[in-house]
């Protein structure tokens, strides 16, 4: 196993709504993403290992990142089945984590790994749905932790890699359905609005990079742990896997989205792209 140990486009327009993205009319070369390194959050379950998945299919070394080994060992078992490039574990808690276990991760990647293709952040945590006068200020903090301040600290420290790519790719997922703020959501609501302003920020501050790509992508109702705690009276056999959002990504991290920059995308089946 190989272990690391320690989720020229358009000017970005900060008030762009999603363009939607047609997820059965996409068919992405075989191994369109041979020969790059994406690091994806969140990668033990839900979204991210449903991109970490699709990324491998087509040819990229995956960096999976998350809290549970355990789990990250099963998506490295489930790429060596399918016969991807053979990724990497790095085991790191957002919710703990320093801002020198940010600088470590940057530099074991550089002298592992050769550099980083691709960011992919789909690490989050839902914490408790409440009226903001009741809600515990410590469970405030981790989720603001994990949801906000560890994307800052990861775009900060692997953003010097991702600049000297020759294609990079800086992808963020949001969620529309918070954004702007939404009652009784609590720190995921606050966390995800904010975390589509540092999004914003960075396609806007990077718009004239000439490899650079910043792009995000908004899934919508998807059948994951996190929507399950969020909606549990809510059949998740009517929602969307992850897996089905595999094309979308592999389209932002890969060399189709070269004049994609600023775009937030919707993923949807059957919809015009």
């Amino acid at each position: 196993m190989a272990e690391l140990i320690a989720d020229d486009g358009p000017a970005a327009d900060s008030g762009s709504a999603p363009e939607h993205f047609d997820l059965d009319a996409y068919r992405p070369a075989p191994r369109c993403l041979a020969g790059r390194v994406v690091l994806v959050t969140g990668a033990g379950a839900g979204l991210g290992r449903a991109a970490a998945l699709a990324l491998a299919d087509r040819g990229a070394t995956v960096v999976l990142l998350g809290r549970t080994v355990t789990a990250l060992e099963r998506v490295y078992d489930t790429i060596a089945d399918r016969g991807g490039p053979e990724p990497a574990i790095y085991p790191l808690d957002l919710e703990g984590a320093a801002y020198p276990d940010y600088e470590q991760l940057a530099e074991q990647i550089r002298r592992e790994l050769g550099g980083l293709d691709g960011l992919l952040l789909c690490a989050a945590r839902l914490g408790e749905l409440g009226p903001l006068a009741r809600l515990d200020p410590v469970m405030w903090a981790r989720v603001l932790q994990i949801n906000l301040h560890a994307s800052f600290m990861l775009v900060q420290n692997l953003l010097p890699l991702l600049e000297s790519a020759a294609d990079g790719r800086l992808v963020f997922t949001l969620d529309g359905h918070v954004q702007g703020g939404r009652a009784y959501w609590g720190p995921y609501g606050v966390s995800k609005s904010a975390l589509a302003t540092l999004a914003r920020t960075c396609m806007q501050e990077l718009e004239h990079h000439p490899r650079l790509r910043v792009t995000a992508i908004d899934p919508g109702p998807t059948a994951t742990l996190l929507r399950r705690q969020a909606f549990p009276a809510e059949d998740p056999a009517r929602l969307p896997a992850p897996e089905r959002l595999g094309p979308a990504f592999v389209y932002l991290l890969g060399p189709d989205s070269r004049t994609c920059h600023g775009t937030i995308l919707a993923p949807r089946a059957g919809t015009d792209a």
